[in-house]
């Protein structure tokens, strides 16, 4: 990724374990092993730019602070937030609504076809999405396969429903990173449970 237009901001290892949750000696290793990308100061010391520390940790879904986010212009970023994406608006408005009645701490937005979706994803970067395989527009095949390829999402938890009908499609989608794969009609209090549960990881 490309360093943060903030040049003057770096992150020492010690500072990077801190961000992380982790012991010093965890992300001097992730640096050596070239895991997470940094550069030498003329005395020795790691450095590591924002927008490579943010690439870093939502590749390995590390919650990012605020600090952070901030300091790579990335502040629209939320592990705690949901797009649902599916063109049934009654079906996709009982869900959102189900969700924020049964997950408080949840933002929740709702996009009908695989291109508002693609804006809504670049915009607010949701940390979870329910994802409908039969869209208009990109369907959610190509939308998973996005996802998947590029690290601008923040590589959000994906939960797929569908009502199609085929043995290949769970280990499609399973191909493409995708956590959960749930068959239409929805069992919403099953979902929420998933829901929750990639909220607290």
């Amino acid at each position: 990724m490309a360093q943060s237009e903030n040049k003057n901001v770096m992150y020492s290892a010690l500072e990077v374990a801190k961000l992380c949750g982790v012991v010093n000696q965890t992300a001097i290793n992730w640096i050596k092993n070239k895991h997470l990308k940094a550069f030498n100061t003329p005395g020795g010391q790691f450095r590591v730019y924002p927008a490579d520390l943010v690439e870093f940790m939502r590749a390995r879904n590390i919650q990012i602070p605020s600090e952070l986010q901030a300091a790579c212009g990335c502040a629209g970023y939320s592990p705690n937030s949901l797009l649902i994406v599916d063109d049934d608006r009654g079906l996709n408005t009982v869900v959102a609504k189900y969700m924020e009645m049964h997950i408080q701490s949840l933002s929740v937005f709702q996009a009908f076809d695989g291109f508002e979706a693609g804006s809504i994803m670049t915009e607010r970067l949701p940390g979870i999405i329910i994802l409908d395989l039969n869209l208009p527009g990109i369907d959610g095949f190509g939308l998973c396969k996005r996802i998947h390829d590029s690290e601008k999402f923040g590589k959000p938890a994906i939960i797929v429903i569908t009502a199609l009908e085929s043995e290949e499609i769970d280990e499609k989608v399973k191909e493409l990173g995708v956590q959960c794969f749930m068959k239409k009609p929805l069992d919403l209090a099953k979902l929420s449970d998933v829901v929750k549960n990639l909220v607290e990881k």
